[in-house]
């Protein structure tokens, strides 16, 4: 029968719950490094051994548990759904023994990044500068940059901890909460401005037939929600430009490239300069709410809570 302290946990030695009962210590120990830190590079300085030691060790314990503990990534580790088990089980009694032998194991939950996803353009214009002050503080941050779709079903998945999503989620596997309303406005460089000089307003769309569109895909996904929301109407022409990147966009705009319709937080500064100039400013412009989103539950991870509730916070003044 296996022994347990008064309080639950596991007495020295002891293999973990879940854990093949051939794992020793350093191999739990090599795991949790990991698991806290985020790659293998990051958990050979924390333990003092070299990489290809960690690598080996957590090669071995998978191959004793017979399941994939991480996922490998171009830069670092995502934890496996089983990973995010092992961990809750074995995490206190090392940090347990850690302590009484003064051991160190990486425990400080402080280590352990936080993983956040989300629309590349968000994420660099608002998202990055209002969290810089934690890093001062010791958060540890990975960001993935990508579209709603494939980053809702990573945070599934356990590779996220966070994802800034641009619609609420369905059903109740995720738990959503708004953090901002981004507002649609139709721009063009001065020079094409100039050219159309109230027209938009009387004319509608037919006035804008003559000035090249720039656009982030093919299927011109935000200039025909505009078109339906203001317009009223189907916009059926192609693009001149598509830049996958709405900043890529703007700068093509700027530099005179034609029109686009871009999220107003996104050309702040330009609109202000006067490099780019609203063509219509309707009374009910279109509004896209974002929302972040988390698995259910407390997370393990305080940091995690923490970069939530200050995103919260600033998404108010956004």
């Amino acid at each position: 029968m296996r022994h347990k302290e008064p309080d639950g946990s596991l007495g020295p030695g002891e293999p973990a719950p879940g854990a093949h009962p051939g794992a020793d210590l350093n191999l739990l120990r090599t795991f949790l490094a990991v698991y806290r830190s985020g790659s293998f590079t990051a958990a050979a300085g924390l333990l003092g051994v070299s990489q290809p030691t960690v690598t080996t060790q957590i090669r071995a314990l998978e191959r004793q548990s017979g399941r994939e503990l991480f996922e490998r990534l171009p830069r670092g580790v995502a934890p496996t759904a089983v990973a995010h088990d092992l961990a809750a089980r074995v995490a206190a009694p090392l940090d347990a023994l850690a302590a009484a032998t003064g051991q160190d194991t990486g425990a400080d939950e402080r280590a352990a990044p936080v993983h956040l996803a989300g629309p590349a353009e968000l994420m660099c214009a608002r998202v990055l500068p209002a969290l810089a002050p934690l890093t001062a503080e010791g958060l540890r941050l990975r960001v993935t940059l990508g579209l709603t779709e494939a980053l809702l079903e990573e945070l599934r998945a356990g590779r996220h901890d966070l994802v800034i999503a641009t619609y609420r989620p369905r059903g109740r596997a995720l738990t959503a909460m708004p953090l901002m309303d981004e507002e649609f406005v139709l721009v063009a460089a001065p020079l094409w401005a100039g050219r159309l000089s109230g027209r938009v307003a009387a004319e509608g769309p037919d006035a804008l037939r003559a000035v090249p569109l720039v656009a982030y895909a093919e299927d011109v996904p935000i200039a025909r929600r505009y078109w339906r929301h203001v317009f009223g109407t189907r916009l059926s022409r192609p693009a001149a430009v598509t830049v996958p990147d709405l900043r890529g966009v703007l700068a093509a705009v700027v530099a005179g490239a034609g029109l686009t319709v871009l999220p107003r937080y996104l050309c702040l500064d330009e609109l202000s300069s006067g490099a780019l100039v609203p063509l219509l400013e309707p009374e009910d412009p279109p509004i896209n709410t974002g929302y972040l989103v988390q698995r259910p539950g407390r997370p393990e991870n305080p940091d995690v809570t923490r970069v939530r509730d200050l995103l919260l916070e600033a998404g108010r003044t956004w």
